[in-house]
This record gives C-alpha cells, sequence and structure tokens, in this order.
C-alpha cells in the first residue's frame, strides 16, 4: 500500500488544486452562465404551445465525462512539465517531486495513462454531441501540452501564450459541447431555431479574461524563476528583454485587461452591480499588481504577485455567479 506520504506528493504533482479550478470552471461556464442564459430564452415547441423557456440539453453524465476527460489532459499537461522540470526546479523551488517521491519511469506512466483517459473520454462525448471529430481537440490539447514542456516553454513567449490559450480553452470546451445537442433539440421541436451566438460571447468574454490573466502570471512566475532558466538556457521574457521589460509587459497586459473590462462593461452591460463587483475585485486589484510589481525586486515579492494573480483569476470566474444573481433578481 502507498504511504500518506507518497500520496500527497502524487496529488501535489497532479496540482489537485488547479484541477479543482478546471471543474469548477466548468460547471460555473454550464450553470451559471449557459443555463441561465438559455433559461430567459422562450420558444414555441410543435404541439406544446409558446413561451415555453429552454433548457440544457447536453446530458448530465455526458458533461461530467466532458469535466473527467479535461482534468486528466490537464494532469497529464502537470506531469510531464515536471518530468522535464528537475533542474530548474531543484534552482527555482529547492525540490522537485519526479526523480524523488516518484521515479520518472511512473511519472511517464501516470502521464501516459491520464492522457489515454482524457483522450479516450474526449471521443466519447464528441461522438455523442454528433461531432465525433471534436475528438481531436482532446488529442491537439494532450501533444501541446507535451511540446511545451519539452521545447515550447524554453522558446522566447511562446511557451506563455500557449499555457494561455489552453486555460482559455477550458470555459470554450462547455458552449462548444452544448451548443450542437440544443441546436439539434431546437430544430426537431421548435417551430423556429434561436441564434446561441449570444453564448460563445458570454463564454468568450471569460476565456479572453482566463487569456490575458494567465499570460500576465505566466510571466511573472518567468521573472520569479529567473535563476534557474537562465542556468539553463532558456528564452523566456525576462531572459531575452531583461527583468525590467517584463515588468513593463505585465504592467501593459493587466492595463489592456482593465480597459477591455470597462469598455465591454459600456458597451454591452451597465449594470451597477457588474460595475462595482469587477472594479472591486478585478480592476482594482489589477492596478495595484501593476505598480506592486514594478516596484518589485525579490524572489518573495513575483512569489506573492503569482499568488495575488490567481486569486484575481478567482475573482473573475466568480462573476458568472454575479451575471446569475444579476439576471434571475433583474438588477440591470
Amino acid at each position: 500500500m502507498p504511504s500518506f506520504g507518497k500520496v500527497g506528493s502524487f496529488f501535489r504533482l497532479i496540482r489537485w488544486k488547479n484541477l479543482l479550478i478546471i471543474a469548477i470552471t466548468m460547471v460555473l461556464m454550464r450553470y451559471a452562465i449557459i443555463d441561465t442564459l438559455i433559461g430567459n430564452i422562450k420558444v414555441s415547441l410543435h404541439g406544446q404551445g409558446n413561451n415555453i423557456p429552454l433548457s440544457l440539453q447536453f446530458p448530465l453524465f455526458d458533461f461530467i465525462v466532458l469535466v473527467f476527460s479535461t482534468i486528466c489532459i490537464a494532469a497529464g499537461g502537470y506531469i510531464i512539465n515536471d518530468y522535464f522540470d528537475i533542474k530548474t526546479d531543484l534552482i527555482n523551488k529547492g525540490k522537485v517531486i519526479v526523480g524523488t517521491s516518484m521515479s520518472r519511469q511512473r511519472a511517464m506512466m501516470w502521464h501516459n495513462i491520464f492522457n489515454v483517459l482524457g483522450v479516450a473520454g474526449g471521443f466519447y462525448v464528441s461522438a455523442r454531441s454528433g461531432y465525433v471529430w471534436f475528438g481531436v481537440i482532446f488529442l491537439l490539447i494532450s501533444g501541446l501540452l507535451y511540446f511545451y514542456s519539452a521545447s515550447y516553454k524554453r522558446q522566447f513567449l511562446i511557451g506563455n501564450l500557449v499555457v494561455a490559450f489552453l486555460t482559455a480553452m477550458v470555459p470554450m470546451l462547455v458552449v462548444i459541447y452544448e451548443w450542437p445537442p440544443l441546436y439539434t433539440f431546437c430544430s426537431i421541436h421548435a417551430v423556429s431555431v434561436p441564434d446561441f451566438s449570444f453564448l460563445f460571447y458570454w463564454v468568450g468574454g471569460f476565456s479572453l479574461f482566463a487569456f490575458l490573466t494567465n499570460l500576465i502570471r505566466e510571466i511573472v512566475k518567468d521573472i520569479e524563476d529567473f535563476e534557474g532558466d537562465v542556468a539553463y538556457g532558456r528564452n523566456t521574457l525576462p531572459i531575452v528583454l531583461g527583468v525590467k521589460s517584463s515588468k513593463v509587459v505585465v504592467s501593459a497586459l493587466a492595463a489592456v485587461t482593465i480597459v477591455l473590462l470597462y469598455l465591454v462593461w459600456f458597451s454591452f452591460v451597465r449594470d451597477w452591480v457588474t460595475l462595482v463587483y469587477l472594479s472591486l475585485t478585478v480592476a482594482g486589484p489589477l492596478a495595484f499588481l501593476a505598480i506592486f510589481i514594478h516596484k518589485s525586486n525579490e524572489k518573495r515579492h513575483f512569489r506573492f504577485a503569482g499568488g495575488f494573480m490567481k486569486a484575481i483569476m478567482l475573482a473573475g470566474l466568480l462573476y458568472s455567479v454575479v451575471v446569475n444573481i444579476i439576471i434571475k433578481w433583474n438588477l440591470f
């Protein structure tokens, strides 16, 4: 039987907290955003009268498989990342799991298991949705995570963009798989098919936010890991442009994110609840982060900034709950 210490190491290796956030993200996109929005759409069904509210059509079991598959792919990505980062992690973190608590061979075994489960589950839910080729998404993401760890993260900016893109894909997967059964249901049972493009705009907003904030966090982490990355010849942004210039990039990305938040609010939302929430939990903290990063010079400061960015990302995600409350209570 494995010891509790080894079990704990295994869960740290697969970043169980991050996997939990992935699951929560997908659940919130499904129930707080998509279900809430389509519930406000009234359609006329053949033989059942008018003004009947729509409901989720992607089966719950299939959604659970979708979440499980996404988590498996992410877990495999975390394992392969640590597999290739043993030397740099020893410098940057002072400790590693792969090579100590777990052998490299066993780590690769678990990487393969998680990827097989993730890709298989992805093709299953894709077939169930009627678009089996959607399963290729999981295959491509699995490959991107492998090549990110093996090569891309050592290249200028490419690794940061790959991770930010894959993070942005998590909320989008939910709407991608909900749309086909929803459209099919309306095509068969409804007098006319509503325009569901607004679902992609709403979830796409969360994806864009995830992309920008994760890109900021990745650059902050690169500044924090500057010492180890230099030692092993990586071409991260702080190494190529310098730490000072990287701080400017972080501040610029934070400013762009803040501007986009208010632009979206002004153009599409304009309710006071959203304005107050985003100002206090996202825009304000991002402005503080930009100033803090600019004045920081020590490793512990950048470690704090990375953790602070996680809090901002979580606050942005929890805006989905605020949307649910605004719509249900008519707080426009």
